[in-house]
């Protein structure tokens, strides 16, 4: 590792230059990186997006919501109510950013585990055990199967895909490729179900009975689609990581604090015995939850019995639960290996975590306010329902309107990263027009599906993603915006395209979407 020479922040010096499409991702790098510092970009984008909401407020549109059948408009952030309302709010807006807790309140656990030696023991277990070459699809799996757990794979899976691969002796820069692309790109390739299943056969079911007043879809109608897209995705993922990313990272040097960098050793015999208590610890602790889960009156259920569901305490104690799973051990590891002496050992140690956050923080401010100044504005909805309208007045054959969905979805994810939110604006519209060409709600639920996930990974507007830039930057410093956009925008395209493909061939061939489902209405 310490042989990589190349400055990664200088755009095309940094990256081999072979080939149109190295050249054309490495102009991506150069002008992403010439961009201002991502909090600045989104302060940039909030005084933007103020400036466009004053000019079309007074435009009347004569777009439709389609959930209140009004005509969209567009309101005046900079008008003395409007920006009153702003101050007013800003610091709520700020705390009650949701990923904001999610990352913080988890990392204080994975902190400890780290700074204990826990999480380097049990990664030198698992690189003993694990061959070379299924590195890459086994942390690409275990990638996709984590956001079954909400949003654990973006503060867990991560930046555990970095350790894993710097300790293997690979570039980390391409674990870290690698995991995004499998938690956020694969967000829709799961063979678990998960609660955004339920989530968007709601919205769904919902607009299917704008024409079918009697029309039901199970909750698991693209469960089969979804559990197949999931080796899709995987192999994508493994070939696009071992062939592209990391070759184009091969000249990027490593020049994060020496001190910071995870260091995998051999297991001496006391650590051993304290990876073996600490894991049994967690096993332990595991083995209570689900038994506490089992019986259907866990307080753990909702009030219908139902574990999955958003309603769920089980569901919504997700970030506690990764915080004690991690902490306990973590802890157990460090008295019983000697790296924690006393209390304060386990304090230093999240304090420290939580001072490698500080940049993180300020961003999440600024992109907070972005977020909640964008949806706000009006302009997301107008966007979305448009396009929409536009897709369905060009009345193509089904196979290209659907593939047209997908391409119109991915370019909406772009600006309006939620994917129940997009869902909700756009089921009215897609599943009635579909429905009138002969399309199943289920089927065209599948192609939103694929569109939603794909473009994730290249959109700075995702509230994760300047998180991702700050992993990269605790091995890489000059890592920007560039970079990760550039890096992540091979995944991102491939996907697209062969995962619509995928889609469009496992229709041809009358494979089962999920349980209940079909593919033609009526």
């Amino acid at each position: 590792m310490e042989n990589i020479q190349a400055n990664p922040g200088s755009g095309n010096d940094s990256i081999a230059k072979s080939g149109w499409i190295d050249r054309a991702l490495n102009f991506i790098e150069v002008v992403g990186n010439r961009l201002p510092d991502p909090a600045i970009l989104f302060l940039i984008l909030m005084l933007a997006i103020w400036v466009l909401s004053w000019m079309l407020s007074g435009v009347s549109f004569d777009t439709l919501h389609p959930a209140t059948g009004e005509a969209i408009q567009v309101t005046n952030l900079l008008s003395g109510s409007e920006f009153a309302r702003f101050l007013s709010g800003m610091v709520t807006t700020f705390t009650g950013f949701a990923p904001l807790g999610v990352v913080l309140v988890a990392m204080l656990g994975v902190g400890v585990a780290e700074h204990s030696g826990f999480i380097n023991a049990v990664l030198k277990k698992l690189l003993a055990v694990t061959p070379q070459l299924l590195l890459t699809p086994m942390l690409i799996l275990v990638a996709i199967v984590s956001h079954t757990a909400v949003d654990a794979g973006y503060v867990l899976v991560i930046p555990l895909g970095g350790v894993i691969f710097y300790a293997a002796g690979r570039h980390p820069l391409a674990g870290i490729a690698a995991a995004f692309a499998g938690v956020s790109g694969g967000f829709s390739a799961n063979f678990v179900p998960s609660a955004i299943d339920p989530l968007l056969q709601g919205f769904t079911q919902t607009a299917a009975q704008i024409v079918d007043t009697d029309m039901q879809l199970n909750p698991l109608n693209n469960w089969f689609f979804t559990s197949a897209s999931c080796l899709v995705i995987t192999l994508l993922g493994w070939w696009l990581t071992d062939k592209v990313i990391e070759p184009r990272l091969k000249n990027v040097a490593i020049d994060g604090d020496k001190e910071d960098m995870p260091a995998i050793h051999e297991l001496g015999g006391r650590e051993k015995k304290a990876l073996y208590l600490s894991v049994a610890v967690m096993v332990a602790g595991i083995v209570g939850l689900v038994a506490w889960m089992l019986p259907e009156t866990s307080a753990l259920r909702d009030s219908q019995g139902q574990l999955a569901s958003f309603g769920a305490p089980a569901m919504k104690s997700i970030v506690p639960l990764i915080f004690l799973l991690f902490i306990i051990p973590g802890v157990v590891f460090g008295y019983a290996a000697g790296t924690f002496k006393q209390s304060k050992d386990v304090i230093d140690a999240m304090s420290k975590t939580m001072s490698s956050m500080a940049y993180y923080i300020v961003m999440a401010f600024f992109c907070a306010l972005f977020i909640s100044e964008f949806a706000r504005s009006g302009l997301g909805t107008l966007l979305s329902v448009e396009g929409g309208n536009l897709l369905a007045a060009m009345n193509l054959p089904g196979p290209v309107t659907l593939m047209g969905i997908i391409l119109l979805v991915g370019f909406v994810n772009l600006f309006v990263g939620s994917a129940s939110a997009k869902w909700a604006l756009l089921a009215p519209i897609f599943v009635p027009m579909l429905m009138q060409i002969g399309f199943s709600p289920d089927l065209t639920q599948a192609a939103y599906r694929v569109g939603d996930s794909s473009t994730n990974i290249i959109t700075p507007l995702m509230p994760y993603f300047p998180l991702v830039v700050v992993y990269c930057q605790r091995y890489v410093k000059g890592t920007g915006i560039g970079t990760l956009v550039s890096m992540m925008l091979p995944y991102s395209l491939v996907f697209l395209l062969c995962w619509s493909l995928f889609l469009v061939a496992y229709w041809t061939l009358g494979l089962p979407l999920g349980l209940q489902a079909s593919y033609t209405y009526p």
